[in-house]
């Protein structure tokens, strides 16, 4: 890698992390039912809303704002599904898209509400401007709104506060965090050339005579939330590798900066909301040895090249196989850490052609979902891994865990418990069935093909959204099985994580004493990584060895 490239990432990557502190307390700020200033900017847009809505700032019980959560995002996947299923009929459609087939309809609404953005589906073709703003677009809002308000709830509750309204807090994630950054970001991308635009598909006249359509739309406004709600839908079926979407290196480290800005911010929204800046400051740095160790593999794997090809002479200077040249290697391998430690899920290079020790980063990335991990739902589970750490840590000396002064006992461990076993299950299950039942939908053979499923099922219950491809993925089987696994996968852990958030509440606070084994500290973040790498990639790693770690070996001249 030339000094060039690395510091073309370092900058991105140091933008990131100097706006990273100062937008998490804002986020603080933002869900701080206190009277502030942000009332005078943003109550006057809020206020129809609360008025038509009844919303009142009323604290809920766990279950009531889970279910608010819940019940409201299925509703929303219900409405935008019909919009999908008639959107041959309605208006906005100058292309002349018929309605979706009913199976990929249910993936696709289901995929954008759980923040997943899979898409079996070719962006431009599949979807008419009315799908792509009223129906899309709307969702990549409300879902990760949703995930941040879920994440604040947590937050609150582990604390030993009321977890709040789900409605006002899914409100204040929308008026006063996403759309305000989204509105900035759309008029960027404008002036960098995106197009933004209500006309049809442009139909011209090449050089030599023939003639080429050209897609285009409201792409701007799609590429802002995209990134920033770690969405990761494409508008155009290559996604970010398309030039309207990406179509220059600067758009491509806003796009980079996008991702990576909430889930960075996080944890100094969580330092800020429980009083301990200097814990917040650790679960950061935890996060960011991590990303570094996997953006460092990525790197060095994809400037190896394949060691086969190499030894043969035929490749030189790395894989570029996949990739776009305007890109180059350095900033294609970026790209794909950050996308899937953000759970974003946009590509600007195939992800299916990555070396097997690259796509393995993209898989232990969502299969761990704490090097970062998304808006909202990733920093659930580094809390999450954070309780268990302690819970380990006092089985160690014998002591009666507290986490934030307040004793972890049976019931939170048991809920927990559930959780971390939830995701293989949805993940290893549905790779075993799919690869009995439909083998033919698998492109390639042996370890690569076994990696394609168990990418499309890892990102599924990720909710990440980017693929290997390869898969013949839009059919009955795919779109049913990938849909449910991304509603479970999605659900599931809020329910049960608000369960324990519940608990945490209701318990009287215990006080600290000399034997309290601090958070705030770095043995604790020694701690909470070595929880993360024993219990999290040690579930998953048999799978990796029969697929991208078998590969990498079989590739050895």
């Amino acid at each position: 890698m030339t000094m060039v490239s690395f510091f073309a990432i370092a900058l991105t990557l140091v933008i990131v992390f100097l706006l990273a502190r100062p937008f998490g307390l804002y986020i603080a700020q933002v869900f701080d039912y206190r009277s502030s200033r942000l009332d005078r900017w943003f109550g006057w847009l809020e206020m129809p809303f609360h008025t038509l809505g009844s919303i009142r700032k009323e604290d809920q019980s766990w279950k009531q704002y889970a279910a608010s959560l819940v019940i409201s995002n299925t509703v929303m996947i219900l409405i935008v599904y019909l919009i999908f299923r008639f959107q041959g009929v309605l208006p906005l459609n100058p292309s002349q898209i018929t309605s979706m087939e009913p199976s990929l309809a249910f993936n696709t609404a289901i995929s954008f509400m759980t923040n997943t953005n899979l898409q079996h589906y070719s962006g431009e073709s599949g979807l008419s401007y009315l799908s792509q703003m009223i129906g899309i677009i709307f969702m990549m809002f409300a879902a990760p709104a949703s995930a941040l308000a879920g994440l604040i709830a947590f937050i609150r509750g582990i604390s030993g506060k009321p977890l709040g309204n789900f409605f006002t807090d899914l409100l204040r994630g929308i008026t006063r965090i996403l759309l305000p950054v989204s509105l900035i970001f759309a008029l960027v991308f404008i002036a960098l050339g995106v197009p933004q635009t209500l006309e049809p598909t442009a139909v011209v006249k090449t050089v030599e005579g023939a003639t080429q359509e050209i897609a285009r739309g409201p792409v701007a406004s799609f590429l802002s939330i995209k990134e920033f709600g770690n969405n990761g839908g494409g508008f155009f079926g290559v996604n970010s590798a398309h030039p309207f979407e990406n179509p220059n290196g600067l758009a491509n480290a806003l796009q980079i900066i996008l991702m990576l800005l909430l889930p960075a911010s996080l944890p100094f929204t969580y330092g800020k909301m429980v009083g301990n800046k200097k814990q917040g400051r650790v679960l950061f740095a935890s996060m960011l040895v991590m990303f570094a160790v996997m953006l460092g593999v990525s790197l060095a794997s994809e400037h190896a090249g394949n060691p086969a090809l190499n030894a043969m002479g035929i490749q030189q200077g790395g894989s570029m196989e996949g990739k776009e040249v305007r890109f180059g290697i350095a900033q294609s391998s970026l790209y794909s850490v950050v996308t899937t430690a953000s759970e974003t899920g946009a590509v600007n290079t195939m992800h299916d052609t990555l070396t097997p020790l690259a796509g393995m980063v993209t898989l232990g990335n969502m299969m761990l979902n704490t090097v970062f991990g998304g808006v909202g739902a990733g920093f659930m589970n580094v809390l999450l891994y954070s309780i268990v750490a302690v819970f380990l840590s006092g089985l160690m000396v014998g002591r009666t865990p507290e986490f934030l002064g307040r004793k972890i006992e049976g019931k939170e461990m048991k809920l927990i418990a559930v959780t971390l076993i939830v995701t293989p299950l949805l993940v290893l299950l549905p790779t075993a069935l799919a690869l009995y039942t439909n083998p033919g939908t698998v492109s390639n053979p042996g370890f690569h093909g076994l990696s394609q499923v168990l990418y499309e099922y890892t990102s599924s219950a990720a909710n990440n959204g980017s693929g290997f491809e390869g898969l013949g993925d839009n059919t009955l089987f795919w779109n049913i099985s990938t849909g449910v696994v991304m509603y479970i996968g999605r659900y599931f852990s809020f329910v049960t994580l608000m369960a324990v958030a519940g608990s945490m509440a209701a318990k009287k606070p215990v006080p600290e004493s000399t034997g309290t084994f601090r958070t705030d500290s770095a043995l604790f973040g020694t701690v909470f990584i070595g929880t993360v790498l024993i219990v999290g990639a040690l579930t998953f790693f048999p799978a990796l060895a029969l697929g991208p770690i078998a590969e990498y070996l079989t590739l050895k001249p």
